[in-house]
């Protein structure tokens, strides 16, 4: 199956409130929740998606003619490519009753596996949903990043003693989830972590810890103040708080603040090897892609991902070699106008 046939596939398989959109725009969802939207004025997916598109890639062919190379190395291990599979949840309420989280992880993260990246799944209010994740990525030795949410800290390192012991490739948080009111309602240190809590929380977990949900220089000062060996620029599309800006736009000065100080991932509305382009060229390490992997998944499972995969690989290694770029440490802030 091609494309367009595992999207036209998965509008039988998802909804309501996902539509399977050629392009994942964040239109045709706006505010619908429960749905892949945001929060209202349900304008922030949209605006991370228009964001990158503001974004120019400057041509140049002057220069020696080579096979991009698009290969990532992050906490010592070799990835196929800078592209990584953000953490979704709840899936069977959002995306339609095909899957649910479990059934949905252990896809992505074998199929992840075996192109050579690495996905990062969610958690929950029920603790299987880890659980399970943790159970498939041991059968890709240990490869995945289960993203624990801002619970207390008991909760929190409840979760850590399991991914320590299975010996997980890393950890995260997301703590842009702070807000969500089955946080609020737990009690003590439920929700937002101070940067003292954060770091004894990073200083448990026995492998390289992800914090996710940065969106201001100073948050990303504070994370790597607590020793995150990398930060996740991301709004969460919007779900948890209307009205920011786009990763695209913070991108640039979180950078500035942190560059070669923690590993800068970012997500949020990245839905070309066109945008993965530009993202490396404002300073992004690698990027996180989370809603159009979903549709391909439900239409056509493990092959829906590698084809959506290979797409944008291919258009990546395209854009390097009209810009000049063979490698992605040749992807430099020239190589895109503003």
């Amino acid at each position: 199956m091609n494309y367009n046939e595992i999207l036209a596939a998965a509008k039988d398989q998802v909804g309501p409130y996902c539509k399977a959109c050629p392009v994942c725009n964040g239109r045709a969802c706006g505010n619908a929740m429960p749905g892949p939207g945001c929060k209202y004025p349900g304008s922030t997916a949209a605006r991370n998606f228009d964001k990158w598109q503001e974004i120019c890639v400057n041509m140049d062919t002057l220069c020696p003619n080579a096979d991009p190379d698009v290969r990532f190395e992050m906490f010592g291990v070799e990835f196929t490519a800078p592209i990584f599979a953000a953490p979704l949840g709840s899936i069977d309420l959002h995306y339609g009753p095909k899957y649910k989280d479990p059934e949905y992880n252990e896809i992505l993260i074998r199929a992840c596996a075996d192109y050579g990246v690495m996905a990062l799944t969610g958690d929950g209010v029920d603790p299987n949903i880890m659980l399970r994740s943790v159970e498939d990525m041991k059968k890709v030795d240990g490869m995945g990043c289960p993203v624990i949410k801002p619970w207390n800290k008991e909760a929190v390192f409840a979760k850590l003693d399991v991914l320590n012991e299975a010996k997980i490739f890393c950890a995260g948080m997301d703590v842009d989830g702070a807000g969500l009111p089955f946080l609020k309602a737990m009690n003590p240190n439920a929700g937002s972590k101070s940067v003292d809590e954060m770091r004894e929380i990073i200083e448990y977990a026995d492998m390289p810890f992800i914090v996710k949900g940065i969106m201001t220089a100073r948050g990303a000062e504070k994370a790597v103040e607590a020793g995150a060996a990398a930060i996740v620029v991301s709004n969460h599309g919007g779900r948890v708080q209307g009205g920011v800006p786009s990763t695209a736009e913070v991108l640039p000065e979180i950078v500035e603040a942190v560059e070669g100080e923690t590993v800068i991932l970012v997500d949020g509305g990245i839905r070309s090897g066109v945008d993965v382009f530009r993202a490396i060229a404002l300073g992004a390490d690698a990027v996180l892609i989370g809603r159009p992997i979903l549709p391909m998944i439900y239409g056509a499972g493990a092959e829906g991902f590698k084809v959506y995969m290979d797409k944008i690989v291919s258009e990546l290694k395209s854009t390097m070699t009209m810009c000049g770029a063979a490698t992605l440490a040749d992807i430099t802030r020239d190589k895109v106008r503003l």
